[in-house]
């Protein structure tokens, strides 16, 4: 980490506590001048610090600004694996990650932002990611997974989403099949899950977790196209500081414990329990065609089995359903 990282670490580690300059110096083994200068560049990134005579430095306890030093601190054991960065804009985390696959990086790099200007949904759409108010996380993985198993990925990084949006509200969730989190009956968070397949073996060579989630109500609310469409895991604001970096950690530690035994399902008795449209009237869309159907069950590879009015059955692993 650079001396700028190290002293948020640090002060995130007392936040609402003072630590003195001199201490600061003599911890990171740089001079005053140095913490003076590092101070004064996070200032400029948003952080409410207080500098106070004979007191030293002080991060407010609100503070609410991705860090990768305020994340790990919430991480578990198989979550400290994990090498986080945090920009403050960037594109597309999805496409930042992808570019250092095919570079050759290692599994377990994780890049976030505090908003995204290209960010993209299922379909290319466009994915709605203002500054401050959301989560934009992408996860370089290289699981050894067929293409039809990478349904896993998406189906058990849904169920991390909610329940850790559970854990830090207390709030119900529900998941739309295949992988949109909701809340009160409205849209939440939307995972995009991307790969690519080595011809040699069948297998995927690597696969990108992006996942995002409307943290807070934006400034000025969602766009009209998506007024009645999307909410927010807290409609009034923040009421904690800290929550999102919580929150990303909170998803890592429950995505990667699936993670490391994926093939077990252990997610699937979640999953099953929070599909909001079984037993209900859906309409289906798959190779451009719409056909009415009752969701029925979701089975055990996470497929979703339709009726459809002539009576007959489909398991579907793809595709597009609304009620």
């Amino acid at each position: 980490m650079t001396v700028k990282e190290h002293i948020l670490t640090l002060l995130d580690g007392n936040k609402g506590g003072y630590i003195s300059g001199e201490e600061i110096a003599g911890r990171l083994s740089v001079t005053r001048s140095a913490v003076w200068k590092a101070i004064k560049s996070l200032q400029m990134d948003g952080y409410s610090i207080q500098a106070v005579t004979n007191k030293g430095y002080s991060l407010s306890p609100h503070t609410d600004i991705l860090s990768a030093g305020a994340i790990s601190k919430y991480l578990d054991t198989q979550g400290q694996k994990l090498r986080v960065e945090v920009f403050k804009t960037i594109p597309s985390t999805n496409e930042a990650i992808k570019t250092l696959a095919s570079n050759g990086e290692a599994e377990g790099k994780v890049i976030l932002s505090e908003e995204q200007t290209a960010g993209r949904g299922r379909k290319g759409r466009k994915f709605f990611s203002p500054r401050g108010t959301g989560i934009y996380m992408s996860i370089l993985l290289r699981p050894k997974l067929s293409a039809l198993e990478s349904i896993l990925l998406t189906t058990s990084a849904a169920v991390a989403v909610a329940l850790a949006i559970e854990s830090v509200s207390g709030k119900d969730t529900q998941i739309k099949w295949v992988n949109d989190v909701f809340m009160d009956g409205k849209k939440v968070c939307g995972i995009l899950t991307e790969a690519s397949m080595s011809l040699e073996n069948g297998w995927l060579d690597y696969a990108v977790l992006g996942i995002g989630i409307n943290v807070s109500l934006p400034t000025g609310g969602f766009p009209n196209d998506l007024t009645g469409i999307a909410t927010s895991v807290f409609s009034e604001g923040n009421p904690h500081g800290d929550l999102r970096n919580r929150l990303v950690a909170e998803v890592l530690n429950h995505f990667m414990g699936y993670y490391e035994h994926l093939t077990d399902r252990m997610f699937l008795s979640e999953y099953r329990q929070r599909i909001m449209l079984l037993g209900k009237p859906i309409t289906v869309m798959k190779d451009n065609k719409q056909r009415e159907a009752t969701a029925i069950d979701i089975d055990n590879d996470c497929r979703l089995k339709v009726r459809y009015e002539n009576g007959d059955e489909e398991y579907l692993s793809s595709g597009e359903v609304s009620t």
